[in-house]
């Protein structure tokens, strides 16, 4: 751009962790307020760097910058905050949040097909469409550049793993810990946040982050039923730890009578039922804390699910971490069944560019490029948004990514154990017995609750209501809910599917 230019910043969303180094070199006074200084950092940024801006960047973001001539939006390099977009009648809309693009009288709403039979393989909104025709998601690592007629999409990050043999488990641990004292370091300099309080399952990621981190208090979800509370857990490293503890206690009917309004916030259907959980963790939260850390991106960078392990036939592809039904499952459910739409479409251009990458690498790239941002992301960020919660996630800072993709396989397993270096950096701030906890997260038992037949009324109403008989085969809705209620409880994913998508369904369209 020309230094004459007028730079513009039309949309942000995010939070610049590194502001007091680019304030230094851009020349921003660091101490205007946060709004002031954020725009001031974009603008200089963009003035001196152009697209390359996001190279400089430390956090979350989602960015659009307005010139004389053209439209930049960006995406964080893995998609912490949501970006959309839609070409409508010379104009690009642009927003984190969906629902403010289909409100717009400018644009046709229209339901994309393709979107829904790629939801039911996935469980989650996958890849670069969405589901409206016509309203595209930027995909993380990715700029659009709009010049009045056309869009131009521009990929400027990609996970890249390349292992460094020349160092061992123990001095990549020791490199762990140094950067996640520099990340934590610039989230506790920053004094406009100075009260926070953090997530916390009692596994491994967010024992450490909030032992290494300025977070006052712990806060966890917990639930009558034994198997799936893990607060008990949550509130010993509390303890230990010597920080404050809340646990939110959800009950079924508090659960089911919450869906509706995180169906209609999240913008898009989502099949996690941890995404209800998490919204009500962040509504209590709310009551006593505006900015909460979260420890999302360890098992993505790290290795850290049981399908990191397990080997592959050499003929299949990985289709993520959460591959909820198979094609045969969504054409014996689907009215309309597209035998073109393929659950491997998605996955494919990026399976192709991991060939010949040891089989964790390759896991690990397809799960930060597709499930980690579709899922993970889409549920923390438009469910804290909601709550009017700033969420940060310092764990999925690029600077620490920027050691994972250097460790090699072999250190990351260890027997039953995974993501070993992670847990040796973790264990100069935890006890052993915490650092080395099999994984936890944020269970919810509403496998059991779905075929209670004291709680899943609604849930039958609408399998079997007016939108339902649109869409979905009615006989094989009935076999699954069937088998379902009468014992098959590892059917209660595509159960909870559907729902979710005739909930957000009606929400939207009728």
């Amino acid at each position: 751009m020309t230094a004459t230019e007028t730079v513009n910043i039309r949309y942000f969303s995010g939070y610049i962790r590194n502001y007091k180094s680019l304030c230094a070199e851009l020349g921003v006074d660091t101490e205007l307020s946060r709004e002031a200084r954020e725009e001031a950092i974009l603008k200089s940024a963009f003035s001196k760097w152009g697209v390359d801006l996001t190279s400089h960047l430390y956090g979350m973001f989602a960015i659009a910058i307005e010139t004389q001539q053209k439209l930049f939006v960006f995406r964080d390099q893995v998609g912490q905050k949501q970006m959309f977009y839609a070409p409508v009648e010379g104009d690009l809309l642009c927003s984190g949040d969906i629902n403010e693009i289909a409100a717009d009288p400018r644009l046709d709403k229209r339901l994309n097909m393709r979107m829904l039979q790629q939801y039911l393989f996935y469980g989650y909104p996958i890849g670069e469409e969405t589901f409206y025709e016509g309203v595209y998601k930027l995909r993380p690592g990715h700029y659009a550049v709009w010049d009045g007629k056309n869009v131009e999409v521009v990929r400027y990050w990609q996970p890249k793993f390349e292992p460094d043999e020349s160092k061992t488990a123990d001095e990549f641990a020791e490199e762990i810990k140094a950067v996640v004292e520099e990340i934590l370091g610039e989230e506790c300099g920053d004094s406009e946040l100075p009260y926070k309080e953090s997530f916390l399952s009692g596994g491994v990621d967010s024992s450490y982050l909030l032992a290494a981190s300025d977070a006052a208090a712990a806060n966890t979800v917990g639930y009558e039923e034994a198997g799936f509370d893990e607060s008990a857990l949550a509130r010993q490293t509390a303890e230990v730890l010597g920080k404050g503890f809340n646990v939110k206690m959800i009950t079924p009917k508090e659960y089911f009578a919450r869906i509706p309004e995180v169906m209609d916030k999240m913008g898009q259907p989502l099949g996690d039922a941890s995404a209800v959980a998490f919204s009500l963790g962040c509504a209590a939260v709310r009551e006593h804390a505006k900015v909460v850390y979260s420890g999302e991106g360890i098992d993505e960078f790290f290795g850290g699910y049981n399908a990191h392990k397990r080997e592959l036939p050499s003929d299949w592809t990985y289709l993520t971490c959460s591959h909820i039904m198979s094609e045969e499952v969504v054409a014996s459910l689907m009215k309309d069944y597209d035998s073109s739409v393929k659950a491997v479409d998605p996955v494919a251009p990026l399976w192709q560019e991991v060939q010949g990458q040891h089989p964790l690498a390759q896991k690990l790239t397809i799960d930060i490029s597709l499930w980690l941002e579709g899922d993970i992301y889409l549920n923390t960020d438009r469910t804290s948004t909601a709550c009017d919660v700033e969420l940060h996630t310092p764990f999925s800072d690029l600077r620490l990514f920027n050691v994972a993709r250097r460790i090699p396989a072999a250190y990351e397993f260890d027997g039953e154990q995974n993501k070993v270096v992670f847990r040796k950096a973790a264990s100069a701030k935890l006890p052993y017995e915490v650092a080395f906890r099999k994984k936890v997260g944020f269970p919810v038992p509403v496998r059991a609750w779905l075929s209670d037949a004291r709680y899943n009324k609604g849930v039958e109403e609408k399998l079997f209501g007016e939108s339902s008989q649109k869409f979905f085969d009615q006989d094989a809705v009935r076999d699954m809910w069937t088998r379902f209620t009468n014992g098959e409880a590892l059917l209660w994913n595509r159960v909870y599917a559907v729902y979710a998508f005739l909930l957000w369904y009606d929400l939207k369209f009728r």
